[in-house]
């Protein structure tokens, strides 16, 4: 019997444009285990650094089980405070046969989660993307 493969696909950006030119974190995880990560600063005159491994099947799966845990899947991001002058942060995610794009300013801090329109929705965010940047 053969296995078919899930569907999955996480990429997160923050980024914004400021003194020092575009300046960004992005990365993204594919289901076969191949995972891009790249980080624009211009500050001091570093450079783009592009990297792209392979990471196990554990860690695709932890990935979706963290997805899977906050619920992110089921968020509306319309009430979310809209891209600005000091950036904006995208979460792309695909999930078996569900797909969801989110684009927000940068949040800085749970006051700004709080202070929101929707702040349940942007909590889950907020956490999922923490949770995330850890593993």
């Amino acid at each position: 019997m053969v296995l078919k493969k899930e569907a999955f696909y996480l990429r997160y950006y923050s980024g914004h444009t400021g003194r020092f030119g575009h300046e960004f974190l992005e990365f993204d995880f594919r289901a076969d285990g191949t995972s891009r990560y790249a980080n624009n600063s211009n500050y001091r005159n570093d450079s783009l650094i592009r990297k792209e491994m392979r990471v196990s099947q554990s860690i695709i799966a932890e990935l979706k089980r963290i997805i899977e845990d906050s619920e992110i899947m089921k968020e509306d991001d319309s009430r979310w405070p809209k891209k600005d002058k000091d950036g904006r942060q995208e979460l792309e995610i695909r999930l078996g046969n569900k797909h969801i794009s989110f684009e927000t300013a940068k949040i800085g801090s749970l006051v700004d989660v709080q202070e929101s329109e929707d702040p349940e929705g942007l909590r889950v965010f907020y956490y999922l993307v923490q949770g995330i940047l850890i593993v």
